[in-house]
């Protein structure tokens, strides 16, 4: 990742136009890592993310036992069938989710004894429920600080059941966690898995089966109850990570906002990450949208007009929408959005205070968000909380003709090292981020 100064200021954007190669998905690549870490047989995966959250999750694996080779073009991950061979670890997460919380369902039956940490702010993520569902089956987790937050200490244990409930009302990484780990410790008729209640962010969970599918292991879905075989992973040889369709959603909302056309590569109609329903909004709110197998190409000729959004299955590209939200004709109001509240940051809160600084109307409740944008941007430096998605959120809001000063602009590197160089690439005339004067 190129070094970046500790304030960077996006200039104006008046027109911006082109093509962006999309990186891999960040949660695609940390499932897929894990997956083929567990399976029989050698993976070759392409198009892995390689950002802060993949190699937490690598070092992880590597301290595990998995054996790992890292080329160029690729990353081969020789699986342990389903039994990681050193039974002794201390993993430190760094503020990656997609790892965290997977790797505790995956090491809770191991038959190891495991210490799982993070960055301050991981201690401050719950994950509480999927403690709760796997001491219910039997395991021995502990959380060494305040409970329902890491970190966490595992021991070995047994499975003593072969069905369990888990809380998906918070994070469905809860329940794609305990998914990925179950065909491992299932009785011979299958682990039943219920989610009572409200499954938010369900398009994460459908990924998570597919995924599974590809490497050999058939979930069996009824509504919310989930049925898994007891089985073991097989590697498919080689897969192609797709680009990171959270990712792609700033690049399509500046297409919306500046004109465009802007084309990203990587995901398309094709996609199994729900961000793609990320065009749906982007319609509804008078962008011009065109989808191929592989790309996704947004545009506008008229300004875009507000609207009331149910963002439950679309959490993370949500937040650009807030951004969208601004620069529509009349109030926009974005609801179940209550997973913001416990990612990197609290993320209403913290959109509601930068949206503010550069001029925005923004009123906020417990899932909700709603923005009326400003008859004039103002010039601010915004604040980024350690959060990569904040960063390149208001970034956007250079479309609005002010120059827009990033503090902290390192922290896209969790899942999008270069974006400000791919953002700067796409602005018509080229104007590059600079150090703010003055």
């Amino acid at each position: 990742m190129t070094s970046l100064p500790q304030v960077l200021t996006v200039p104006p954007i008046a027109h911006a136009a082109g093509t962006v190669m999309l990186p891999g998905s960040k949660s695609m690549s940390n499932r897929v890592l894990l997956l083929a870490a567990l399976a029989s047989g050698t993976t070759e995966l392409i198009g892995l993310l390689d950002a802060d959250d993949t190699r937490v999750m690598l070092k992880a694996l590597a301290a595990l036992g998995v054996s790992i080779e890292a080329t160029p073009q690729s990353v081969r991950v020789a699986g342990c069938s389903g039994s990681f061979p050193n039974k002794r670890a201390d993993l430190f997460l760094g503020n990656a989710g997609t790892a965290m919380r997977p790797l505790a369902a995956a090491l809770a039956f191991a038959g190891g004894h495991y210490q799982l940490d993070g960055v301050a702010r991981m201690r401050e993520r719950p994950i509480g429920d999927l403690v709760d569902a796997l001491n219910a089956l039997g395991a021995r987790v502990s959380c060494l600080g305040e409970a329902g937050y890491p970190p966490l200490a595992i021991a070995p244990a047994r499975l003593a059941g072969a069905a369990v409930q888990i809380k998906g009302d918070v994070s469905s990484q809860f329940v794609s966690s305990l998914l990925m780990a179950a065909p491992l410790i299932a009785p011979a008729e299958g682990l039943h898995i219920d989610v009572p209640g409200t499954l938010i962010s369900q398009p994460y969970v459908a990924m998570t089966v597919k995924l599974m599918a590809r490497f050999g292991v058939q979930v069996v879905q009824h509504e919310q109850r989930f049925t898994v075989p007891r089985s073991e992973y097989r590697s498919p040889g080689r897969l192609l990570v797709e680009g990171d369709a959270s990712g792609a959603s700033y690049f399509l909302a500046l297409g919306a906002l500046a004109r465009g056309p802007v084309r990203v590569l990587g995901v398309g109609r094709d996609s199994v990450q729900g961000d793609v329903a990320f065009t749906d909004l982007l319609t509804a709110m008078g962008a011009r949208v065109e989808l191929g197998a592989d790309w996704i190409e947004a545009s506008a000729t008229q300004p875009l007009h507000a609207i009331d959004y149910d963002c439950t299955q679309i959490p993370d590209a949500a937040m650009t929408a807030a951004v969208l939200g601004c620069f529509a004709q009349g109030r926009t109001r974005l609801t179940g959005i209550g997973s913001w509240r416990v990612k990197e940051t609290d993320r209403i809160a913290a959109m509601a205070t930068e949206l503010r600084k550069l001029g925005a109307q923004v009123d906020e409740g417990p899932d909700w968000l709603a923005v009326h944008g400003p008859t004039q941007w103002r010039e601010a430096a915004v604040d980024t909380y350690d959060d990569h998605r904040m960063a390149m959120c208001c970034a956007l809001v250079a479309a609005g003709g002010v120059p827009v000063h990033v503090r902290d602009p390192q922290c896209v590197g969790k899942t999008f090292p270069d974006f400000f160089s791919r953002l700067a690439a796409l602005v018509n005339p080229p104007v590059a981020p600079t150090l703010p004067t003055g």
